[in-house]
């Protein structure tokens, strides 16, 4: 049953579990709520239940006791609270094989999405973040969610990002890569900022992703003129999840995609070039608490064709991403590199 849960007495909640199981985005948007609780009840012990690769997110969070995983968690563990901010078939079947006190969940909105996909119809009554959204299932605990997103390198994922970018220099950090295609700005228009930037001013352009990005990261720096390659340096599958973290707590802004790594950018306060093709803003995913400038192509019919993105644009000319010139991102980017060089 979910329902508004009431603290009526202190100390009434000692044992609570937060359930997201993925993705990397997801899971740092709901590490407000993380803060909230810890803030709200000190007292309890708050475990989190995610998938074995997205544990590094969270392992270190100083308002979580311990992480376990669907495979770790022993049925019938018990607690008085639980947060199901998953809220789909296999958090709800690892649910019920516990002894929880008292069930709350994230609402996902599907039928909001829907109409906007389907219909291009908007009922979403303004921009609510999945972060607000989160902090619903807290009923009376936290009556709002202020807390920004927080992750926590450690030592050694910080001595990692110290020798790798050195302390010369404004680093641009380059999110180039995405799960869907819709996703994805190309990559010729990425080297094209990366060449104006690099021509423009001496900010140095680091390349991050995942091991699936490792190609793209070649491609792009093969697009590139010989002085920009020079100044170019790609950590894609290179890096840890946290040492990707700690790379970009010492850049000095962020160009992304929509992608996992922009929420990990917004959890350091990085200023941040949200790139959005087939994503829409009202679908509640933009960054939390964090400064950033939007550039998407507005007044599409076709858009948004997608809530998650698609594997290819189904109009074929993927306006929505090539309608976004690249010289305008680069100039807005060369603009704040010189009003934070000395």
């Amino acid at each position: 049953m979910v329902g508004v849960l009431v603290v009526t007495e202190s100390g009434a909640i000692q044992t609570v579990l937060v359930v997201r199981l993925s993705a990397i985005g997801d899971i740092v948007l709901t590490t407000p709520v993380l803060a909230e609780l810890h803030r709200a009840l000190p007292q309890a012990r708050i475990d989190y239940c995610t998938k074995a690769p997205f544990a590094p997110l969270v392992v270190s969070n100083p308002a979580v006791a311990s992480v376990v995983t669907p495979e770790s968690l022993a049925a019938g563990s018990a607690y008085d609270l639980v947060l199901d901010l998953q809220n789909n078939r296999r958090s709800r079947a690892l649910v019920r094989k516990l002894r929880a006190g008292k069930v709350t969940r994230y609402h996902k909105r599907n039928w909001k999405k829907l109409l906007l996909v389907q219909f291009k119809i908007n009922v979403s009554g303004g921009y609510h973040s999945v972060v607000e959204r989160y902090g619903e299932a807290l009923g009376g605990i936290a009556p709002k969610v202020t807390a920004l997103c927080s992750l926590y390198p450690s030592p050694e994922d910080r001595a990692f990002a110290a020798g790798a970018l050195g302390a010369d220099g404004s680093v641009l950090a380059v999110c180039f890569g995405a799960n869907h295609f819709t996703k994805r700005y190309p990559l010729e228009r990425f080297a094209r900022i990366i060449e104006l930037v690099t021509s423009q001013t001496p900010a140095r352009v680091l390349l991050l992703g995942g091991k699936e990005d490792e190609p793209d990261a070649a491609k792009l720096i093969a697009m590139l003129p010989e002085s920009a390659q020079n100044r170019v340096q790609s950590l894609a599958g290179k890096a840890s999840l946290m040492q990707s973290a700690a790379l970009l707590e010492r850049s000095a802004l962020v160009l992304t995609n929509d992608t996992g790594l922009m929420h990990i950018a917004s959890a350091f306060g990085k200023k941040l070039f949200v790139i959005f093709g087939s994503s829409v803003k009202e679908f509640g995913f933009m960054p939390w608490g964090a400064e950033y400038e939007l550039f998407e192509t507005q007044g599409l019919s076709c858009r948004p064709c997608s809530h998650i993105g698609r594997a290819a644009c189904p109009k074929g000319y993927f306006r929505c991403m090539m309608e976004i010139a690249p010289e305008r991102i680069a100039s807005r980017i060369i603009e704040t590199l010189n009003q934070l060089s000395p």
